[in-house]
């Protein structure tokens, strides 16, 4: 399994150059599909997520697809899934997107589709993957109330493939809160070992070895 986890899509040369090794083969001769489920259920303004779009549109695939997971039939999903050599899932809720696939029953699916594809995640996209992904982690991120907010008081991780959690957007201007004291405060609380990613850095998993891919700056903490 491949994994691209970004925490604000494709937005250096480095990333997409990642992408491109990952991939194997040019944009022009590849497919994605274009998972926007996590944005649908952030509330405001939606120009950071046109503006992605159309930075990942931009790039020439061969075909671009848009997949919403709710509402669709099971296999209908997967089969879009499978088609595509690149499965590009948006930020938005986490919570949310992680809710969907496991309410819609897509979790080992999507893991099948995993075995032999590409993944980039954004924000959202790529957090849905760790085991602590819980109500536990919910409380020590401090982001309660985002799980509230959707009518719940736990969520279930729907793959729980890292022993690791990612938090995204350090340093964004976006998320001015987002400083190194604020990484701190998690850190010291945290009973699991966290990324903590700025928007011009990834994550990068391949076949099981982690490391990370940046032009901005990232901390971990063990």
């Amino acid at each position: 399994m491949n994994f691209l986890l970004t925490a604000s899509g494709l937005r250096n040369e480095t990333l997409r150059d990642a992408l491109r090794d990952m991939l194997g083969k040019p944009f022009g001769s590849a497919n994605v599909v274009f998972v926007p489920t996590a944005s649908l259920a952030e509330p405001g303004d939606h120009g950071w997520f046109v503006e992605d779009m159309n930075r990942l549109h931009g790039l020439g695939w061969r075909e671009f697809d848009v997949l919403e997971l709710n509402g669709l039939p099971r296999q209908l999903v997967l089969d879009r899934l499978l088609h595509a050599d690149v499965i590009y899932v948006e930020g938005g809720s986490h919570y949310h997107l992680a809710r969907s696939i496991t309410g819609n029953g897509l979790a080992d699916g999507f893991l099948e589709a995993l075995e032999s594809r590409v993944y980039v995640g954004v924000s959202a996209g790529s957090m849905i993957f760790s085991r602590h992904l819980t109500e536990h982690s919910a409380d020590v991120i401090g982001d309660t109330a985002d799980l509230h907010v959707l009518g719940a008081t736990s969520v279930e991780p729907p793959f729980g493939l890292f022993d690791w959690y990612l938090k995204p957007h350090l340093y964004s201007p976006d998320f001015p809160e987002r400083d190194n004291a604020w990484a701190d405060r998690i850190a010291e609380r945290a009973d699991f070992p966290i990324y903590f990613i700025d928007d011009e850095t990834a994550v990068r998993v391949r076949d099981g070895e982690v490391d990370v891919v940046s032009e901005g700056r990232w901390r971990f903490h063990p």
